[in-house]
């Protein structure tokens, strides 16, 4: 059993990790790398290995960061399949296709100013009809707890990761010779004690864990005083008479806000008039959660059984159409805006901060992870201006950073839920280099752990 880690290797986007166990080559994850356009030009850069080669594709869940490149990898002549949960196959067609149509409307934008400068545009790195094949390569979903035979004494057995809809950790174990290794894949981990998404499930005792450390170096608050701190921003812009401004991911975070909102209102303490969420992908995933109930909180499943609809409430609206979006800035003050992308690396938050930005008036908030390289980490590390459509904006608004209502477990949680793998000799992936070494130490000083960082490139076995 080998693993070559080829994306998410000293840094948090491009998860992908090749593993060997018996005669297979299965690829975990084929995510995009995300930032700025270096990381989008990487992301169409070859392969490091055959995609040929390829025997399968794990996809833990359907965050473009872990899927963004399955157009790339069938394109450049993988042929198998690619198994993954039915939520991460029904949303993950979602996001490929918006992806498509994000890049070809970027391409759009930059050929008009190319050809203007007399210069040439790089094309997007795929369209619509590459994302809706790569979609056709699934296998039958897998479920959880289920063990799926991989052929040579080889099996793999999605559990639950409690990060978003449909996401997974992933176990892989090889009967070879009398003996028997364990590798388990974490995926992204979701944070204990949130109201939509279940905790993660626990992990079995295995030989080597690679395991994700996005914040392995900081605790996050607890859920309920993040939800308070959320609240507490939204009273105080509306108080100062202006818009609140919410970048979020379509997927999980989007619906965590308007859970969380909904909450504020039925509590009576919801001071805004109108609550946008304009993103058309996060509508659509939206819909798509109560055909998956079971996968959710028990308390969000006793709600949807009741009849409720826990992402709706008065004052909502679902912004689909380009017109509906732009109509949202006619409103000086009053408004919450949730809008992708959760970066800010582009969708139509963009237009939202050129209007409201700028103004001492309103606020940001920020609810998920903010890579390097982004809008939206230059805006968190305290940038006074940014450019936006070409025009430069001053940052004026009140900036919130809530890392108590992210995704992702915390470095208690990752360490609380490493604790099941046993022994296990742990690879860290999907972090910057801060949170890694965060991570290592604590494990290392806790758990008595052989701890490596991964590195691009370089293969590990479990020893």
């Amino acid at each position: 059993m080998r693993i070559t880690a080829y994306g998410a290797a000293g840094e948090v986007t491009g998860s992908c990790h090749l593993l060997e166990i018996g005669e297979k080559r299965i690829l975990i994850d084929c995510g995009q790398f995300q930032g700025n356009d270096e990381a989008y030009e990487r992301s169409g850069e070859p392969f490091p290995f055959e995609a040929a080669s390829i025997d399968a594709i794990i996809l833990t869940h359907s965050h473009l960061d872990h899927i963004g490149r399955l157009p790339l990898l069938i394109k450049a002549g993988f042929r198998s399949e690619v198994l993954a949960t039915a939520a991460t196959r029904e949303i993950g067609r979602l996001i490929l296709m918006d992806a498509a149509h994000v890049m070809q409307e970027e391409y759009t934008r930059r050929l008009r100013k190319a050809l203007r400068r007399g210069t040439e545009a790089a094309p997007p790195l795929y369209g619509l009809s590459d994302a809706l094949v790569a979609v056709d390569r699934f296998a039958a979903p897998a479920s959880y707890d289920s063990t799926l035979s991989l052929g040579k004494g080889a099996s793999v057995t999605f559990r639950n990761a409690g990060h978003v809809l449909g996401s997974a950790f992933v176990e892989f174990d090889e009967q070879r010779n009398g003996s028997h290794t364990r590798a388990t894949f974490s995926g992204d981990l979701g944070y204990k004690g949130r109201d939509v998404m279940p905790d993660p499930t626990n992990p079995n005792p295995c030989d080597l864990v690679v395991c994700e450390s996005t914040y392995g170096d900081r605790p996050h608050r607890p859920v309920g005083e993040s939800q308070l701190e959320l609240a507490n921003a939204v009273k105080e812009a509306v108080g100062r008479g202006g818009n609140v401004v919410i970048p979020s991911f379509a997927l999980e975070r989007a619906q965590d806000v308007l859970y969380d909102l909904r909450e504020m209102w039925e509590a009576g303490d919801m001071p805004a008039k109108r609550v946008f969420l304009d993103s058309p992908l996060a509508i659509r995933i939206t819909d798509i959660y109560d055909s998956h109930r079971n996968q959710l909180n028990p308390k969000m499943v006793a709600r949807l059984d009741a009849g409720e609809d826990p992402f709706e409430f008065p004052g909502v609206e679902y912004t689909i159409s380009t017109d509906d979006s732009k109509a949202i800035n006619r409103w000086p003050s009053g408004s919450i805006i949730i809008a992708g992308s959760g970066m800010a690396n582009g969708g139509r938050v963009l237009h939202h901060f050129r209007h409201n930005l700028w103004r001492e008036d309103c606020a940001v908030i920020f609810v998920g992870y903010q890579a390097r390289g982004t809008l939206g980490r230059s805006i968190v590390d305290g940038a006074k201006k940014v450019h936006i459509f070409g025009e430069e904006i001053a940052v004026r608004a009140r900036i919130y950073t809530i890392n108590g209502l992210s995704a992702h477990a915390d470095k208690n949680g990752l360490v609380d839920w490493l604790r099941g793998t046993g022994d296990a000799e742990v690879l860290l992936v999907h972090g910057e280099p801060e949170s890694m070494e965060g991570l290592a130490g604590a494990l290392r000083s806790e758990l008595g752990r052989k701890v490596t960082i991964a590195e691009l490139g370089k293969s590990y076995q479990p020893t």
